[in-house]
């Protein structure tokens, strides 16, 4: 059965985030939405009903009998059980959005919905950027428990400390974890395969350090942080989000943020996650094209892909950057820094397009990632029309 994920209600809402990537693509907990909607349901044969010029780069869906799924929420055992028991035809809502259907995508049309059911459960859905960060706790708790049921662990290090239930600590095959502390009283640790605790650091969970990532010497990790593959973070954060790829590997803060792949904070870039009138953040919103109130006391940086930061940035409250965005000028940078901006100021010149594909696929080379001629028409889309 083909697994088809939707975008058509969420993906707006979660720009900048998505401009490179169908909203199933992005992480939270351990896993991507995609990842862990494969796991539970047993599927590999994916695809995206997103954005037209993602579609050359994330497979369009074969026009036959589908699994049509909206990726971004954490489903109960009831609903899991109620997505697998669904016909031809049939199709379940929750808080009046369609999240899951049974259809034939060679007539996509929701005239082919005979019969529709509620999902009375209270979910938790992940709606914004923000929600990304503010239900991480959860996530990590949810596919902690997906990836290691029925495993066990590799053994913790006598050079480390431990706090906290040993079942709440799970370490895959090859990481390494020396003269560290680690404290699971709080939430779940996962040590993903061939990662890297260095000595000296503080982990309080819940925190999830994914496969081939590293945290630095010394670093002080508050949860619930997510540090997706292939990834360094050093200095202090504190429930953040990389989705991967990405470095943050000195010193500096970073709170209640969520950064893309290919992204680079330069040594001593700080964050501010908490206004000095200790009033609700306000975060540019492009659907809307406006700051629009979050609701939260604490939100600090929203970073879209391949963007990066020059050494000292200090960024406000509530600071929302494009793809490809380079900051390096003296002083606070706006609350929103364009796409492709060269300095992060408004009305500063942008960032050529040929220098940004230089500049991609020089980092990602480094870990032996290709730039792809689909990846350069994503690019060159964003430049054009964002």
């Amino acid at each position: 059965m083909q697994l088809v994920f939707s975008d058509a209600q969420y993906w707006e809402d979660f720009l900048p985030l998505t401009f490179t990537r169908p909203v199933a693509e992005m992480r939270c907990g351990i896993l991507t939405f995609s990842e862990r909607w494969q796991k539970i349901l047993e599927n590999t044969e994916i695809s995206y009903f997103t954005e037209s010029y993602l579609q050359q780069k994330f497979k369009e869906p074969e026009k036959r009998e589908s699994l049509f799924l909206v990726a971004n929420f954490l489903p109960t055992e009831s609903v899991i059980q109620q997505i697998k028991e669904l016909k031809q035809g049939e199709a379940l809502v929750y808080e009046d959005e369609l999240v899951a259907a049974k259809i034939n995508m060679e007539d996509f049309s929701l005239h082919q919905i005979e019969k529709m059911t509620d999902i009375k459960e209270e979910l938790v859905f992940f709606k914004k950027p923000t929600d990304l960060f503010t239900y991480n706790h959860k996530a990590i708790d949810f596919d902690f428990d997906l990836l290691t049921k029925g495993r066990t662990s590799q053994e913790l290090s006598s050079t480390n400390g431990f706090l906290g239930n040993k079942e709440d600590l799970f370490i895959e095959e090859g990481a390494e974890v020396e003269f560290s502390t680690l404290n699971t009283k709080t939430g779940k640790i996962y040590i993903g395969k061939n990662a890297e605790v260095m000595e000296g650091c503080n982990l309080r969970g819940p925190i999830a350090l994914c496969e081939e990532s590293k945290f630095n010497l010394g670093a002080k990790i508050y949860g619930a942080t997510t540090i997706g593959p292939h990834s360094k973070v050093g200095g202090e954060v504190s429930n953040i989000i990389i989705f991967g790829y990405s470095n943050k590997g000195h010193d500096g803060f970073v709170g209640n943020s969520v950064i893309g792949e290919w992204c680079n904070l330069g040594a001593d870039t700080n964050s501010s996650n908490l206004k000095n009138n200790y009033g609700h953040v306000k975060l540019w919103n492009y659907r809307t094209k406006a700051f629009e109130d979050t609701g939260l006391q604490f939100a600090g940086l929203i970073m879209g892909d391949h963007s990066k930061t020059a050494i000292n940035t200090q960024l406000n409250t509530g600071t929302v950057i494009g793809v490809a965005s380079n900051i390096f000028k003296e002083g606070f940078p706006p609350n929103l820094v364009e796409n492709f901006s060269w300095g992060g100021f408004k009305d500063d010149e942008r960032f050529k397009l040929d220098k940004a594909y230089e500049v991609a696929e020089r980092a990602m080379a480094r870990r032996k990632v290709p730039l792809t001629d689909d990846d350069k028409a994503i690019f060159k889309h964003i430049f054009d029309s964002y």
